[in-house]
């Protein structure tokens, strides 16, 4: 662990480290809002369905990416703790590579199967030309999204977060910009009409990502890429599959919870194109809650991992109490402030009276299950960073699919609509209690060992 926050107090160094990737996040969240929000106030509700339509199937092909990224982290700490600066190249090295092959291969079948997949789905007929369109462009592009997400994924396990917390605001200014500009043609371009966000993601990641690259060259950051770095671009085997090894269980959680949104979504598209939008809208807004709750998990899974790497497992318990206690503060107190603006927070990408109402009543509802989500993963991302998975993701997996589309399915034919909005928070609500007796019941008498 560097010198200088192994000798700050542990909630110091926690913030210090989590401010920046609680803004990244949000900052992450906040691009895909201004994405919905531009689509549903300039083409309408219609436009909002088929984006939201694809949102899902767009969570689960990069859902192992996030799991590689999330591995990374773990084993690029614990090579940072023990100030091995050659074995850090070398895991970034592989999982960028790694990334971008994955990525030109997920890229090419969801271009191809992109329309029997949003058919498959039942996505509303009026807007099922329109979703396929925005899902192609997403999916072309897929190589550089998963290469983004890898390097912020490095820059996190090394304690940088400020870098891509500074290359997501050039990426959104872009998006603030560009997308309005494109749906309109104000670029000299004819009107790219509902293509238009996916066209401005794609030129704001590719503009943040080249911007990361210059910055960490100027700044001589041990990850430059530079001719040391250089030896380390390959994929190297034996550093692929413990990241892969870390990285399934959170690949497995976004895939898993993607599939179950997507079941819950088909039941959400019976309700009609106003419920499907609905939908949308509550999933962008509760973004801003699950991120930092997200975001937290992440914080202490890196600090666990530089802990152990650096021959301190004493820290390990006081990363865990922290953790806990800025979910329950932070994202606590932004769950309340969510759920009392709900009707005006909603309002800004939506103009239709009626959704606004149905979302900001079923926000009420989902808000609380990114809390219990937070807390469940303090506890998965600390027994992660020491290798710990099979367990915490079993019960997390076994959840995901044997519990919330069942729920959601129940619940729904119980309370109609809400119901489907409900199975989330009771979910997460398992999950932490489970978590939580695995923990202190059984993790914590195991000894501990490096990985790298």
């Amino acid at each position: 662990m560097p010198a200088a926050a192994s000798h700050r107090p542990l909630w110091k160094t926690f913030g210090v480290f989590l401010g920046p990737l609680v803004l990244t996040n949000m900052l992450q969240a906040l691009s895909g809002t201004l994405n919905t929000a531009y689509v549903g106030r300039m083409l309408g509700i219609g436009a909002l369905a088929a984006v939201a339509s694809f949102t899902p199937l767009l969570m689960l092909f990069v859902a192992f990416v996030i799991g590689l990224g999330s591995g990374a982290s773990v084993l690029a700490g614990q090579a940072w703790g023990a100030n091995n600066i050659e074995r850090v190249r070398a895991i970034a090295g592989t999982v960028v590579c790694a990334g971008a092959l994955l990525g030109a291969a997920i890229g090419v079948l969801g271009f191809l199967l992109a329309g029997p997949l949003l058919r498959l789905l039942g996505t509303p007929a009026d807007v099922l030309a329109d979703a396929i369109a925005y899902a192609r462009v997403m999916m072309a592009f897929l190589p550089l999204l998963f290469v983004s997400i890898l390097t912020a994924s490095v820059l996190r396990g090394v304690s940088d977060t400020v870098t891509p917390l500074l290359s997501l605001l050039i990426s959104s200014a872009v998006i603030l910009v560009l997308t309005p500009a494109l749906i309109r043609g104000w670029t000299g371009l004819p009107p790219l009409g509902i293509t238009s966000g996916a066209w401005a993601t794609v030129a704001a990641t590719a503009l943040s990502l080249a911007w990361i690259v210059w910055h960490l060259r100027r700044t001589g950051h041990p990850l430059a890429p530079d001719r040391r770095f250089g030896a380390h671009w390959r994929i190297e085997p034996a550093l692929l599959r413990p990241v892969v090894r870390l990285g399934i269980p959170t690949g497995l959680f976004f895939i898993t919870s993607s599939l179950a949104d997507l079941a819950l979504v088909s039941i959400v598209n019976s309700h009609g194109s106003q419920a499907t939008a609905a939908w949308g809208a509550v999933g962008q807004v509760t973004a801003y809650v699950m991120f930092p709750a997200m975001s937290i998990s992440i914080t202490a899974s890196v600090l666990a991992a530089q802990a152990i790497g650096a021959g301190r497992p004493e820290r390990l318990d006081a990363v865990t109490r922290v953790g806990l206690g800025m979910n329950i503060a932070l994202t606590g107190g932004l769950a309340i402030l969510v759920a009392l603006l709900a009707p005006h927070i909603v309002g800004l990408f939506i103009t239709d009276p009626k959704v606004v109402l149905l979302a900001a009543g079923l926000l009420h509802i989902s808000v609380w299950g990114a809390v219990l989500l937070g807390l469940g993963s303090v506890f998965f991302g600390v027994m992660r960073a020491s290798g710990t998975v099979l367990v915490p993701t079993a019960i997390t997996l076994s959840l995901l699919a044997f519990v919330l589309f069942p729920l959601g399915w129940t619940f729904n034919r119980v309370f109609g609509l809400p119901g489907i909005w409900m199975a989330h928070p009771s979910t997460y609500l398992i999950g932490l209690t489970l978590q939580a007796l695995y923990f202190y019941g059984v993790w914590k008498h195991k000894p501990l060992r490096r990985l790298v």
